[in-house]
């Protein structure tokens, strides 16, 4: 455990805004974990952990202690039919996803190139190109953090949805997650069913060839956040019934949805976006980008009062122009707890 000097978020979290902590801890252990919840001077404190902060916006100055999530370590075992990974919530995402590819363990190319750590993996359920984390997971292993009592999830329990999962709802406050188990079947199946995949031919893709393209694509629809402050996907792909999928579709027969296992349909939130002509639009020092209307940029020093506001607007004017109401996926935090633009904006 190491107790950093410094009080200031930018540097942790790609939005790259300037917001303060009253505490910045790194922790590299479970143990390190449970010991700042039960240390007395941290009790009182509220407490977030916090990988690499790429689905964040510190709505103002944290309150309480940031604790780094920098427990690492990957263990393989190889039975006859699965590759099973044991990975440690501190690892970078798009490295795992990497190495796994380089050492012809196929599975989570579609996943290529998503920022954060493992440990954010579960939590948000994450995905792109047909894949979710849910197909891959095994387990979760996660930690008590009142009692320090480790616990086991099978992915079964996860509660896994559209970026969701237990850790969303009862485990959020009381569990910290240290490690995610993977299965990977060696009897690998190409996913290429999403968009500009499906130019690829199932018998002869390789996953390399899969992640070579998601890469690509996703570095030509997608700002850098090291170049240009971001965290990635604002807003989730709103989910609407066949009715209302029926009406929209006979004003804007162009418009694209995919249907869902449920009946259900979802809509791409960033196609909505454009429609509405807010590539570009601006305020205060937040952007919507020209590039890909789903992502809003720190465009210049951006404060966070001018991301929210941004937000705002967008979700104002797609719910004006199509009757659909966007969620923010970037979790929204204020000075002790987590909170919701709604409550921000009221």
């Amino acid at each position: 455990m190491k107790v950093l000097q410094e009080r200031s978020l930018a540097p942790f979290h790609t939005f790259g805004i300037e917001v303060t902590a009253e505490r910045i801890i790194v922790v590299e252990s479970a143990q390190d974990l449970v010991a700042i919840w039960q240390d007395e001077q941290y009790r009182a404190l509220p407490k977030l952990i916090v990988g690499q902060g790429s689905n964040l916006l510190f709505c103002e100055n944290y309150a309480g202690v940031i604790v780094l999530n920098r427990i690492t370590g990957i263990d393989i075992t190889e039975t006859a039919d699965e590759y099973l990974l044991h990975v440690g919530a501190g690892e970078d995402w798009h490295q795992l996803v990497l190495s796994s590819v380089e050492n012809n363990m196929p599975g989570l190319e579609n996943l290529a190139l998503i920022p954060g750590c493992v440990g954010s993996s579960p939590i948000q359920n994450i995905g792109a190109y047909g894949v979710e984390l849910k197909d891959v997971c095994q387990y979760v292993d996660a930690v008590e953090l009142n009692t320090g009592k480790p616990s086991r999830i099978l992915a079964s329990d996860c509660q896994f949805g559209y970026r969701d999962s237990i850790f969303k709802h009862a485990l959020k406050n009381t569990h910290a997650i240290v490690a995610v188990g993977l299965k990977l079947p060696k009897a690998w199946r190409p996913n290429i069913s999403y968009g500009l995949l499906a130019q690829f031919a199932s018998e002869t893709v390789t996953a390399k060839e899969i992640f070579d393209e998601v890469c690509r694509i996703r570095q030509q629809k997608l700002p850098d956040p090291a170049v240009l402050g971001n965290a990635g996907s604002f807003f989730k792909n709103p989910v609407v019934d066949k009715t209302k999928r029926e009406q929209l579709m006979a004003v804007y027969p162009s418009m694209p949805s995919y249907e869902m296992a449920d009946g259900s349909f979802k809509l791409a939130a960033g196609w909505l976006i454009d429609q509405c002509g807010l590539k570009g639009y601006q305020v205060g020092g937040a952007k919507v980008h020209e590039q890909q209307a789903l992502v809003l940029v720190n465009h210049a020093q951006a404060i966070a009062r001018d991301v929210l506001v941004l937000a705002r607007d967008v979700v104002f004017t797609v719910e004006e122009k199509f009757a659909v109401t966007l969620e923010h996926e970037v979790r929204f935090m204020a000075a002790e707890k987590e909170t919701k633009l709604a409550e921000v904006m009221s």
